[in-house]
């Protein structure tokens, strides 16, 4: 994904392995990403599907594009080339929680097909990486179903009625 410059580095094995952290957890970690336009509901759901698997006994977190940018991607703008590594600089955490047996849902405007694809590769032939598009986790599909509703898209957005999505939460706060 990106140029290693460092060359003084040895990577160390675990004492620990990833079965057996799954073990103890109870399941295996993996990564939800939910991508889409501006203010279409990625946060909003990966919010409520963290919720739903956490009072399931899930061990998850929620990396949310905002957020991240206020510090490990502070120094990053919104330029083609600055977007892509705010992506991989997402998908290294992101991977790391996966293999420490953490659902990690991460909600980011990730345009780029290619940047998408340089994540499903690192996360290697495991495939710990569900697109909202290739979702298989039952708990997710029903925590999704349950909890949203269609609504039009926000005026700034640009993207179709059809693909955003609005809690029931927030239909009371509009």
């Amino acid at each position: 994904m990106s140029e290693q410059k460092a060359t003084n580095i040895t990577a160390h094995a675990h004492s620990v392995s990833k079965e057996e952290r799954s073990k103890l957890m109870g399941h295996k970690g993996c990564v939800l990403w939910f991508t889409g336009l501006s203010a279409c509901g990625k946060s909003t759901v990966a919010n409520a599907v963290d919720r739903k698997l956490h009072d399931a006994g899930v061990h998850t977190t929620v990396l949310d594009g905002d957020n991240i940018r206020f510090g490990l991607n502070k120094n990053l703008g919104f330029s083609a080339e600055d977007r892509a590594e705010n992506i991989r600089r997402i998908g290294e955490v992101a991977k790391l929680f996966a293999d420490a047996g953490v659902v990690a849902a991460t909600a980011f405007i990730s345009p780029y097909r290619a940047d998408r694809d340089k994540v499903r590769a690192l996360m290697g032939s495991g495939g710990s990486l569900k697109s909202t598009s290739t979702l298989r986790s039952k708990p997710a599909k029903l925590a999704i179903q349950r909890v949203c509703t269609r609504r039009p898209a926000p005026e700034k957005s640009k993207a179709s009625p059809a693909s955003t999505i609005r809690t029931k939460h927030q239909r009371k706060l509009s």
